[in-house]
């Protein structure tokens, strides 16, 4: 009696071997779902970051004037139609001061106006590295108004953010938007699309739409 309890205490060898290959599998199932959690809990910080940015930009562009004379024309504040009549204060003073996508020679950001910050004979709602200059090295890097890399103010540089702009003329509740490009149309409703990518296959898309008013107020 005394030798069979001496022969039952223990585990046997077969026993300790599964034991170890079950506590294995399972720490290896364990260690997976710790990665993947310690993975995507940057997710949610650089999409705010990325939101930030984009909320960044967009209130940069609706702060620009949006008028269908560049604002140092002396009818700006009351045109209407960017066709050109000094005489006249519903149109453009000069055919130089008309409104069209693309900056005039020597502006900078912040632009006086949206359709600045686009280039020349751009094509409407097609996305452009707007807030990109390219460093010494030809990559485009995203930068604030000042011109310095977004985050280098703070110390930390935001990498890995990709902006882009995208204009369209259209309608609201109705009222349409003929084509900003046509200096004899008024431009009514512009659509501002701002998307900030952070990520393979990850981005936040922000939009507004900018309207003139009163009749067109600076």
């Amino acid at each position: 009696m005394y030798n069979n309890r001496l022969r039952q205490r223990g585990v046997t060898i077969v026993e300790l071997i599964m034991f170890i290959v079950i506590v294995g599998v399972a720490a290896a199932g364990i260690l997976q779902v710790m990665n993947l959690t310690s993975r995507n809990s940057t997710d949610p910080i650089r999409r705010k970051q990325a939101t930030l940015i984009a909320e960044a930009y967009m209130e940069e562009l609706q702060q620009a004037q949006f008028t269908a004379c560049d604002p140092n024309d002396q009818n700006a504040g009351t045109a209407s139609n960017s066709a050109v009549n000094p005489n006249d204060v519903r149109f453009c003073a000069a055919n130089g001061t008309v409104e069209r996508f693309g900056p005039e020679n020597g502006n900078a950001r912040p632009f006086d106006n949206v359709n600045d910050y686009v280039p020349v004979n751009y094509v409407e709602g097609t996305s452009v590295r707007a807030f990109a200059v390219a460093d010494a090295n030809g990559v485009l890097v995203d930068r604030d108004a000042s011109g310095a890399p977004l985050g280098a103010a703070l110390g930390v540089p935001l990498t890995n953010f990709v902006t882009t702009l995208a204009l369209r003329n259209t309608t609201l509740n109705g009222i349409a938007s003929p084509a900003i490009a046509n200096p004899n149309a008024d431009m009514t409703v512009l659509l501002i699309t701002i998307t900030v990518a952070y990520g393979p296959g990850e981005s936040v898309v922000l939009e507004a739409y900018r309207t003139r008013y009163a009749p067109e107020s600076i």
